[in-house]
């Protein structure tokens, strides 16, 4: 349905309602009226998909991690989430088991986070989860003794829970940009590093030295 908020001094008649076009006659009409008030409040309108339910939240409350997609659909390169874990897809194919059998989609995956490899066969037609991955950069401005990242993104804003990756030659690569502690002969660079999130777990996949002027 759609409700629609007048105050009721100012209320139009609701025949008026009906002449912005045939979008609106699909809709059911709540009316509610408001005591008058100084100044005349401007019509809101919430157009809701579920007749039976109305619900508000934030844009961000209880946003899923993951979402559905055929088999199908998938392709190698994407992700896809197997035995829980979140995992990008390095080889595919499709077979059919027989004459009158269904179509199956081999998968072989490799964990995002972990590296481990994974693999999965399942009927064409059915739904996987596909994991909602997001990648952004940070300036990294310190490395704790413990083993943690201190990092800044473009606001300014500090976050100091990524911990150091495992990869040993992300290491390197990152103790070469970034050396701890710093010394004379051995400057630290303006560095900028990759942080992957997905599924409640995040971690730094890359480190590479900052655009001069940045």
């Amino acid at each position: 349905f759609t409700l629609l908020f007048f105050p009721s001094a100012h209320c139009p008649a609701p025949s008026l309602l009906f002449s912005a076009g045939k979008k609106l006659e699909r809709h059911r009409f709540l009316f509610l009226f408001l005591p008058p008030l100084t100044s005349p409040l401007s019509c809101a309108f919430i157009t809701m998909a579920d007749e039976h339910d109305l619900e508000f939240e934030s844009a961000d409350a209880g946003a899923s991690t993951t979402f559905p997609r055929q088999c199908s659909a998938l392709r190698k390169g994407g992700f896809v989430v197997v035995k829980g874990r979140p995992c990008k897809i390095v080889e595919m194919s499709t077979s059919k088991t027989g004459k009158h059998g269904h179509a199956k989609v081999h998968l072989v995956a490799t964990d995002i986070f972990t590296g481990k490899k994974y693999e999965d066969l399942s009927p064409s037609t059915h739904n996987m989860d596909v994991p909602v991955v997001n990648r952004k950069e940070y300036q990294l401005v310190d490395i704790s003794d413990d083993g943690y990242l201190s990092l800044m993104d473009d606001s300014g804003n500090l976050k100091n829970d990524v911990k150091k990756p495992d990869d040993l030659d992300l290491v390197k690569k990152l103790d070469a940009l970034f050396p701890t502690p710093e010394t004379e002969t051995n400057k630290q660079k303006d560095t900028n590093v990759i942080i992957l999130t997905a599924m409640g777990e995040e971690a730094c996949i890359d480190a590479k030295e900052a655009p001069k002027g940045a």
